[in-house]
Order: structure tokens, then sequence, then C-alpha cells
């Protein structure tokens, strides 16, 4: 575990990508089994513990440190783990002895770990996770828990410890991401093959994840270098990309699954679609689209959506009120043929035999838009319902580019795709609260929650609307990290309240992507994306908007434009 654990420390402070790699890189070539499948995991984000939860940690520490100290602590840190590793006093001589986890000579193994946690009760884990720490110093109490919460925050995303374990072998990536779905850590016959003990593992799932292919943002002067002969468009659907996979597994059995475009599997949570997808006609498939709620007709806002997300279990109901929709874009495999070399058009031609096929009211094309210049384009996405986005308009959110060459590649290469997002809406707001951050702003004042005025019994009031922690630079920050300080009226344990008088309030300039009614928010909105656009140190906190502003935005619902 120590080992893993100083990896960790210097992957935290290791700026660069080479650098990143080259560590991991080394470590991997290093370690044993299963000690690096377990560590490629988990910077994988491939772990995760049942019972292992922040409240756990919160309450072992509670028994061990004064709560006070371990509150002003954890304020000033912002890290839980790290406050927690770094408060750890040693075990207690009067420790109970007749735990049935037994006590450690030594720091635990990664592998230790890792089983143990597959294993272990709710009941017995907290014994455990205590004996633990006592063995670790304060890196490896710090690396154990950030490992058991998932959130390693070491500037290592999925796709760069895949492409570090890949230059074992010489391999790319994307090689070993082809494989990912079908491997389990630790990942012994991954490791045999890429150091050449071992054949290439076979695919044993019959309906597995393809990376996913990204999209651009799309900036101005990219319209100066690129043709729009060579693009083809269509619209930017607002709910969650996803891909739809069927195939048969070794008795014949038609299998179906649905994965986020990160690769997590969602199909628990969507056994309307699942159903349909099992019924296919074809061999197999594999297609990229958008997961949407279609009901009365038309495509539903994404915060109806949103009642479907992260359910472990769907009630019939649930089914019934919001029914589940593919929006397709893209065909990657059909039948026993990887589609994904094949140029765009190509696909998309496949695709559209494929949608047609089926004939499924819960599958339709996403369609493209006809265009022959860069500002005909700018007018289908100024004016969607003009361009043939019809009831579903509400739920446009910019357009698509795909070169219509492109093969489906994955991750985000350049001058592919790009995404051509409406304009966002904005409003100033004034700002309420302040709480630190996490990580490297656990230091300062950086999530902030606005309001706007609407009118009260008193007069006019202020009604939180939003909270942003992004938007601004490290200089603006701080600013308004010392503006925070110095006008703190109250605190209600890490939240400060900031003077929001009319005549002394700091008005934000906040810019947003959209705007649902919410009856969870005390203004009765929601917006989603909100960032910092602009900080008005120029304008009077009462010429800020008023709720009627925001109001008035809901009333057409064709989003920012």
């Amino acid at each position: 575990m120590n080992r893993f654990a100083q990896l960790l420390d210097r992957l935290g402070f290791e700026p660069s990508r080479t650098g990143k790699l080259r560590l991991m890189t080394e470590y991997f070539k290093t370690a044993p089994d299963p000690e690096r499948g377990y560590a490629l995991a988990a910077l994988a984000g491939a772990l995760s513990f049942q019972y292992a939860k922040p409240a756990l940690i919160r309450g072992l520490i509670a028994k061990r440190v004064d709560p006070y100290l371990f509150a002003l602590s954890y304020d000033y840190v912002g890290d839980l783990a790290e406050t927690a590793a770094l408060l750890w006093p040693a075990a207690p001589a009067s420790a109970d002895q007749s735990a049935p986890a037994h006590r450690l000579t030594g720091p635990p193994s990664l592998s230790e770990v890792v089983q143990s946690l597959a294993t272990l009760g709710k009941a017995d884990l907290p014994r455990q996770l205590a004996i633990w720490l006592d063995a670790l110093d304060e890196t490896g109490r710090w690396a154990l828990l950030k490992l058991i919460t998932g959130s390693l925050r070491v500037g290592v995303s999925s796709a760069l410890a895949k492409a570090s374990v890949a230059a074992l072998g010489g391999q790319t990536g994307v090689a070993v991401e082809d494989l990912w779905h079908g491997l389990a850590p630790p990942y012994l016959d991954l490791f045999a093959w890429l150091e050449g003990r071992a054949d290439r593992p076979a695919a044993s799932n019959p309906a597995p994840f393809f990376p996913a292919m990204l999209a651009h943002a799309i900036e101005a002067r990219d319209f100066e270098t690129l043709d729009p002969a060579q693009f083809c468009a269509e619209w930017k659907w607002d709910g969650i990309r996803v891909q739809a996979v069927s195939g048969a597994d070794s008795s014949g059995r038609n299998i179906a699954r649905i994965y986020s475009r990160s690769g997590e599997d969602l199909s628990a949570a969507f056994p309307d679609l699942i159903e349909c997808l099992a019924q296919s006609p074809a061999a197999g498939f594999a297609l990229d689209g958008e997961l949407l709620i279609r009901r009365g007709g038309k495509i539903e806002p994404f915060s109806i959506l949103q009642q479907r997300l992260n359910r472990k279990t769907v009630s019939a109901k649930m089914l019934a009120e919001f029914p589940a929709h593919i929006r397709a874009y893209d065909l990657l495999w059909s039948e026993t043929e990887d589609l994904r070399p094949l140029p765009f058009l190509e696909r998309r031609a496949r695709l559209e035999a494929l949608v047609s096929a089926r004939g499924e009211p819960r599958l339709d094309l996403s369609t493209l838009i006809p265009f022959a210049s860069w500002p005909e384009l700018a007018q289908a996405r100024q004016d969607p319902l003009a361009y043939g986005a019809g009831a579903d308009v509400g739920a446009v959110e910019g357009v698509m580019l795909k070169r219509a060459a492109s093969g489906y590649l994955q991750g985000r290469p350049k001058g592919h795709w790009y995404k051509w997002k409406r304009d966002p809406w904005n409003v100033d707001a004034v700002l309420m609260y302040a709480q630190r951050g996490h990580g490297k702003r656990s230091s300062l004042y950086s999530d902030y929650t606005f309001g706007v005025w609407r009118s009260g019994s008193q007069g006019p009031e202020l009604v939180p609307v939003g909270k942003a922690y992004f938007g601004f630079t490290d200089a603006e920050l701080a600013k308004l990290d010392h503006f925070v300080r110095n006008n703190t009226t109250n605190r209600f344990g890490p939240v400060r309240e900031i003077d929001h008088h009319p005549a002394r309030g700091l008005v934000l300039e906040i810019a947003f992507e959209g705007l649902n009614r919410s009856s969870r928010h005390r203004s009765g909105l929601a917006m989603r994306f909100p960032r910092i656009a602009r900080i008005r140190w120029d304008k009077p906190a009462a010429e800020a908007d008023a709720i009627e502003t925001l109001e008035a935005l809901l009333t057409p619902k064709l989003g920012p434009g």
C-alpha cells in the first residue's frame, strides 16, 4: 500500500502529462501482480466499494480526535481524506483486542485492502479500516482514504492510466481501451499480453462498450479554415450521450446494454430500453446516440430526463410517466463488422438502414441539417424551428459538425467533430454566500451562491438562484476571496454570508446554458451549467436583475440563442 501511496503522491505533484505517464509506466513495470492490476483499476476509476463512504471516515476520526478540532481542520484543509490522514493519532493502548479483524505487524498491501473491502460486511468495515490506518504513515493513510472513497484527484484520467500501461508492450491506449470492458481487476491476462507472455485477451463480452469519439468546441477562427462542403451537420440534443449495444452470448441469447459515454453501464436504470434493444432482429450492433425522454410526440427538456437518472430501481409508474428514448447519431458495429474505420457518411447510411428495419418507436434518427455555407448554418443554429427541428425545438442546444470523411476515432481528435452550442443566457446576480473550495482551492473562497431580486413583504429581497465555482482567473479568484473575507456578515459552519445590501453587494454576471422550473429550489428555478462570466465591480447591487427576468426566459422554452 505504501508504494501505491508514493505513486499517488508523486502523481499529484507532477504537472506534465509526459511525467505522469513515465511515473505510472515505471510503476507498472516494477510492481508485482496483483498489486499493479489493482493500482491500474484505482487510477482508471474501475473500483468501487459499497460501504466505504465519507460518513464512515467522519465517524472513525470522531472517535480519535476532538470533533471541534476536526471541524476546524477540515474547514481549512478542504479535503476529507487529507484532513483525516493528518489528524489520525497513534492507536490507543486500550484498543479493542477482541476484534475479529487481525491486527497488522506492518502496513497492508494494496491487494489486501481491495480484496478485503470486496468481502467485508458493513459492520466489520469500520474496525478493519481503523486497523489499516493505525498501520500506515500519513501518506499511506491519505492514499487509503482516497482509494476507498473513489476520489484520487491526482490529475490522471482513465485514458491516461490505460495509455501508461499500454506502453509496457508498445501498444496504444486505444488497443487497451478496446479490451477494457471485457476485463476485470487485477488484469493478469492484460499484463501477460503486454509483456509478451500470452496472447491478446479474447473478447468475452457479447455487448461491449466502444471508446467514444468526442467533439471540440468550435471557435470563430475555425470557420476561416474549414470548408463547409466537407462537413455534415445535425442537431445537438439536450440529453445524455450513450451507446446502445446488442449482441448474442455463447448460448445465442440476445444481450443488450446501455453505456454512458465514459463506459458506465446504465442498463439497470433503463429496463424499458433494454427490453426493446434485446429484441433486435440484427445479429448485433452498437450505436452512438442521445438518451432522451419522449412523450406527447416530442422530446422533453433535460430537467425531465433527470427524473430517470441515477436510480438503482425504476418503478412501473416512473417507466410510464417518463418513457426513455434514444436518438441515434452513429453506427459503430453491425453484426460482425467494425464500422468505425468507415467514413461518417457511409456509417450514416448503414445507421439509417438499421433504424428503418427495426421500426422501433423508442429509437429514431437525429436528422441532418442541410446547409451550403457557414452563415446558413448559423441561421439554423439561431432558429432551429425554421430549419426542421419541429416539435422538438425545445430540446435543441446547438449543432454538431462532423467531417463527412471522418472515421469514428477514440477520444477528441482535432479537425473531425465540432460542437457549436447556442449562445448562453446571461443574468446579473448578487453574491450572497461563499464557501471554500477543495484541493488546490481549499484555502480560498471559490464556491459562490448568488441571487436575484424579488418583491418581499418588507420590500425587495434576494432569492438564491444558483451556485458557481468556475469561470474566473486565478487573479480574479484572489480578488473575490479578499472581498468575501472583508465583507462577511454571518457564518453558518463552513459557509459565509456576504454583505448583499443593495448599495454594497457585489454583482456577478452569470452565464448559463438552460433554465427549468424546480420545486427543490426556493426560487422555483434551476440553472444548468452556471458560471461566472464577469465580475461587475462597477455595478451597484440594486441594479442586478429580478426574478421576473428569469421567468421571462422560460416562456418560449427555446433555450438560449
